[in-house]
């Protein structure tokens, strides 16, 4: 499924059972060596593996397998690299990208032990390791110096928003669950992009959104949407736009209903919240996309009622339930937000 968004074709899948991963090559060394043989004469270039690999194992599968190996994290990476549009996305993946070849570059063989000297250099002592290393922390630090102003700035946002008492929704989930066109049908900007692929949305895209009696409005936030094993190097270079989910009145977590278990993806949309300290946010569970699957919606629903959730059913794209989802956004406002006047800022 990743792969797909990479445009990368895929020539056979492969399964192991372990007990646990092996440390020097994450596969047993014979199915490693199984796998080169089968790919030699199909012309086979790369192995990637979907789980995150040390440095170590990663050099060691390619040195057994003479293919080019990628992780989870590297092929996820990947994909945001494609969806990055803004100047601050941009910065984000770069950043990410950064922290996950730090650790890698030891194993990144002979060329980077190779001493020298010069301008710029800290003596003829000096490794190509380090010198590449003290590069990459200095743009380390700059883009994270640079997303600092990001926060900066949405904070103070946040602010003036709580002083005119403007209440605020949040949109978080899997990807690909409809936050987006949820958002789009909602506030009925067509301009709003949203597509059938993993991760169109890499930033923060807030609109208003009135209640259909016209008694008021809140602001109803997009993000970048969760992934099981989501990688760390990601989390924390998004966090600026992640955190927006802590700092919102409410949540909607919106699930795809038609997916095999929308339960177990709810469960890793909460590990992902409780990272961001936002699991204990007042929160709707959004079961989204039940044009495709009308008869199993009521049971799913029934499901999350008896975990102690609000869950409602909509339909983005036709914008069934949509009514009954602002209904009860508006009744949970009135529960956890204090009822103040409040003040247009649009």
């Amino acid at each position: 499924m990743l792969l797909g968004n990479i445009n990368v074709p895929v020539e056979a899948r492969v399964v192991q059972k372990r007990r646990a991963p092996d440390p020097a090559y994450f596969l047993g060394a014979g199915k490693a060596l199984e796998i080169k043989e089968y790919s030699m004469p199909l012309g086979v270039t790369h192995l990637v593996v979907d789980d995150f690999l040390t440095p170590t194992q990663k050099s060691n599968l390619q040195k057994l397998t003479s293919l080019a190996v990628w992780d989870r994290a590297f092929v996820i990476m990947k994909i945001f690299e494609r969806r990055a549009v803004t100047a601050e996305a941009k910065l984000q993946v770069e950043l990410a990208q950064y922290r996950y070849e730090i650790p890698s570059l030891k194993g990144l063989g002979h060329q980077m032990s190779r001493t020298g000297g010069g301008i710029g250099t800290r003596g003829p002592g000096e490794t190509e390791f380090e010198r590449h290393r003290r590069k990459l922390d200095r743009r380390i630090k700059s883009i994270e110096k640079s997303l600092e102003d990001v926060r900066r700035r949405r904070g103070e946002r946040r602010d003036r928003r709580k002083r005119a008492s403007v209440p605020v929704a949040a949109l978080v989930g899997y990807t690909n669950s409809g936050k987006s066109t949820l958002l789009k049908t909602l506030s009925k900007d067509a301009g709003i992009l949203s597509k059938d692929q993993l991760f169109s949305t890499l930033d923060t895209v807030a609109r208003k959104i009135s209640y259909r009696d016209g008694s008021g409005y809140f602001l109803l936030s997009d993000t970048v949407g969760f992934i099981r094993k989501l990688p760390p190097e990601l989390i924390a270079a998004f966090r600026a736009t992640l955190e927006e989910a802590a700092y919102a009145d409410i949540l909607l977590i919106v699930l795809d209903a038609s997916s095999d278990d929308p339960s177990s993806v709810f469960d890793i949309v909460l590990e992902t919240l409780r990272g961001l300290g936002a699991d204990g946010v007042p929160r709707i569970v959004v079961l989204n996309k039940t044009d495709k699957c009308a008869d199993g919606a009521e049971l799913t629903a029934a499901e999350f009622r008896a975990r102690g959730e609000r869950p409602v059913r909509t339909c983005a794209v036709d914008g069934s339930g949509l009514p009954e989802l602002l209904d009860e956004i508006k009744s949970l406002f009135a529960e956890s937000v204090a009822a103040e006047p409040q003040k247009d800022i649009s």
